[in-house]
């Protein structure tokens, strides 16, 4: 049989919708203008994002947002009523996608009355997996000691960790993860979001939705934030908190403020009932203080404040936002692509560090 003709231009499904057949671009996901609509109802409203290889990219958003339907649409469950998105350079659902996709959405379907070695060489059979992958990606997940158990004696956490293991026979390019975390105890959360920071390492690319401001901050490279099917926002975790600030209590604060004024690291320096607020990095508070100090200043207290995501989120997604609001941030090009703003991984290493350390 020969290969299909390349098609551009719009695709005419047989619902009348007419959808936008995109052209390869670079980016694992490269969604553009998606819609889906249901009755009179956009579930999701020409939402635009790409995920580069190998970060770990979450749709962030409260319960309805319209996260569940954009992973549908990205693994070929659900067509777009308009619009168009590219996963691994195909149309999501045909061969050439589905060939480099692992996928976990809502609840795994697994036998309950066969062992999870078992259900997982039933799904490496239909896969083409090789059998000794099974045993690997058991291991991955931490349940090779319990692989000869039947799935039914399987907690919850143990359940959704069988699924994701399911995901990576084939070793998968990209992840495609809803809400992996619902549902499960704190611990069987830790141990999810643990795994799911080892599966982001090298080239492999994990896209995953949740409604857990502490999951995104712990895993995630990147944001996007979702409100009624649209993108407001979209960043890494530090660029949707946005600028940070020094806070000091000096004396005499006239002098202190002329003073930080003139440090190279300054950008601005503001008085806020006897505090002064300045605008610098964070590296360089301890080079204030010490710059202060050397200046015979007195410096009783000093401390980084920076916006809690918690705060962020609920300014992007409450009733009361009423769209994007003039503070949001995006690292995305007109395109949908990532501007050259975007800071790549660092939310994620440092939000693995605040967690150890606290």
């Amino acid at each position: 049989m020969s290969n299909p003709p390349d098609i551009t231009g719009e695709l005419d499904l047989s619902h009348g919708a007419r959808v936008a057949v995109p052209t390869p671009r670079s980016g694992v996901v490269v969604a553009d203008r998606l819609t889906k609509t249901y009755g009179a109802r956009d579930a999701v409203h020409e939402l635009s994002f790409t995920v580069q290889r190998g970060e770990v990219y979450g749709l962030l958003g409260p319960n309805g947002a319209g996260k569940t339907t954009t992973m549908r649409m990205l693994l070929g469950l659900a067509r777009p009523t308009s619009g168009s998105v590219l996963v691994l350079n195909a149309r999501p659902g045909t061969t050439a996608s589905l060939r480099g996709v692992g996928s976990l959405v809502e609840e795994p379907a697994l036998y309950p009355y066969m062992s999870g070695r078992d259900n997982l060489r039933v799904l490496a059979r239909y896969t083409g997996s090789p059998r000794t992958r099974v045993d690997e990606v058991l291991d991955l997940v931490g349940l090779l000691p319990r692989a000869k158990d039947k799935v039914r004696t399987y907690s919850l956490g143990m359940r959704q960790r069988l699924g994701v293991a399911a995901a990576l026979l084939k070793d998968p390019e990209l992840l495609v993860l809803d809400e992996p975390t619902n549902g499960l105890d704190p611990q069987g959360m830790a141990q999810m979001r643990r795994l799911i920071q080892e599966l982001g390492t090298g080239d492999r690319t994990v896209v995953l939705s949740s409604h857990l401001l502490t999951e995104v901050e712990q895993v995630c490279d990147r944001v996007g934030v979702i409100r009624e099917g649209q993108l407001v926002a979209q960043g890494s975790v530090e660029q949707l908190r946005g600028a940070q600030a020094v806070h000091i209590v000096a004396d005499p604060i006239d002098r202190a403020r002329r003073l930080l004024l003139e440090h190279p690291d300054v950008d601005d320096v503001r008085v806020a009932d006897g505090t002064l607020v300045v605008d610098a990095p964070v590296e360089a508070a301890a080079e204030l203080n010490s710059t202060l100090v050397a200046a015979d200043i007195a410096v009783s207290h000093l401390s980084v404040q920076r916006r809690a995501l918690e705060d962020v989120f609920l300014a992007m997604t409450s009733d009361t936002a009423g769209g994007r609001s003039p503070d949001m941030i995006s690292d995305t090009a007109s395109d949908g692509s990532p501007s050259e703003t975007s800071s790549g991984g660092s939310s994620r290493e440092t939000a693995a560090a605040a967690s150890e350390s606290s």
